[in-house]
């Protein structure tokens, strides 16, 4: 039976939709029990099992208040779709407050929404720029940070960001809900000791996945190196290369099938360094003091670079090796929070 909550408690409508949004509401759904009336909207931007539905299943997160089939179609089709559904949800349910995450389609949408019918915005991982307007989350992100009343920042480098676009009021750092997870994994005895067999691979920007001469040659200069590659397949990656015989082309790459969050954490846990082009997947190898190899030109998460933890590879490929067996420097314990921010934030939200 859900506690009976006093008339002074808030109702906030969250809109998740994609998997990195679902990670970083569970433990902001923990933090909110009996202190706030939480509902969601889950907009359908990410569909398949293994990138939606396993995430609520493993993390106890509550099933969705509202589930929309917005998913599919331009970036354009996706974020008209979302922000006419979820203008219809909050003209009815008139929220207090909505609470965007991050930086997808729909965390642009459910901003806009609110924002047009005069209700507060609170963004969670507002500030962070990588300065590349060719990427549909810098737009987001940036647009987000914009209409939002209430910005919680996870780095003194993002508070920065948004001093210099004119954003001063109302922005709190709480560091990263991310730590939250890996902390309550930690509790959990998820997280075994390292064996550092293998090398762990993402890989899903339409920029590395969708240029098929870019993709083979990425995949070229990691099946060279020195140890084996476990490569955690995109379901939009897959596609591109159904048509390849990937074992006889790259034998030192294991074509693996998405992973649950936790055990995504083991996988990385366990592994001797990071090959991504995901942002979220950068800061959780910096948590988990991974040296991480990033397939882009920039980075959101400029603190990783520090000490040689995260190095960015563009245009010169065969630098991965090199950057692999380079030593790091100092490690900040700390820099992305100390495990506690879904708290923190519940508490400035009530406030």
């Amino acid at each position: 039976m859900n506690p009976i909550l006093p008339t002074k408690f808030k109702k906030v409508y969250a809109i998740i939709g994609a998997r990195p949004q679902f990670i970083k509401h569970a433990p902001i759904e923990l933090a909110s029990k009996e202190k706030i009336e939480l509902k969601t909207i889950h907009t359908g931007q990410h569909y398949d099992y293994k990138m939606s539905q396993v995430f609520f299943e493993e993390l106890g997160i509550s099933k969705p208040d509202h589930i929309l089939q917005a998913g599919g179609g331009t970036h354009g089709e996706m974020t008209g779709k979302m922000l006419i559904e979820i203008e219809k949800i909050l003209m009815v349910e008139n929220p207090d407050m909505v609470l965007v995450y991050g930086d997808t389609n729909s965390t642009l949408a459910g901003a806009l929404a609110a924002a047009k019918l005069n209700i507060p915005v609170i963004h969670i991982e507002a500030g962070l720029r990588s300065y590349n307007r060719n990427m549909p989350e810098e737009i987001n992100r940036i647009m987000t940070d914009h209409l939002s009343s209430i910005l919680f920042a996870p780095t003194d480098t993002a508070i920065g960001n948004l001093k210099k676009e004119g954003i001063v009021n109302d922005v709190y750092k709480t560091g990263d809900v991310m730590c939250d997870m890996i902390r309550i994994a930690k509790e959990k005895n998820i997280l075994p000791p390292s064996t550092q067999e293998n090398i762990y691979m993402t890989l899903h920007r339409p920029y590395n996945t969708d240029d098929h001469i870019r993709l083979k040659s990425i995949l070229e200069k990691v099946n060279a190196l020195k140890w084996p590659v476990k490569f955690y397949v995109h379901p939009r990656t897959k596609q591109k290369l159904e048509s390849e015989n990937s074992q006889a082309l790259w034998p030192n790459i294991q074509l693996c099938e998405p992973l649950s969050y936790f055990d995504n954490l083991k996988a990385m846990n366990a592994a001797h360094c990071i090959i991504t082009d995901s942002g979220g997947i950068q800061k959780e190898a910096y948590i988990m003091q991974k040296k991480c190899i990033t397939i882009r030109s920039e980075t959101e998460w400029t603190e990783t670079l520090q000490g040689g933890w995260n190095t960015l590879v563009w245009d010169n490929l065969h630098q991965i090796q090199a950057a692999i067996e380079s030593p790091t420097g100092s490690y900040v314990l700390d820099l992305y929070g100390n495990g506690h921010g879904a708290d923190e934030i519940v508490e400035r939200m009530l406030r």
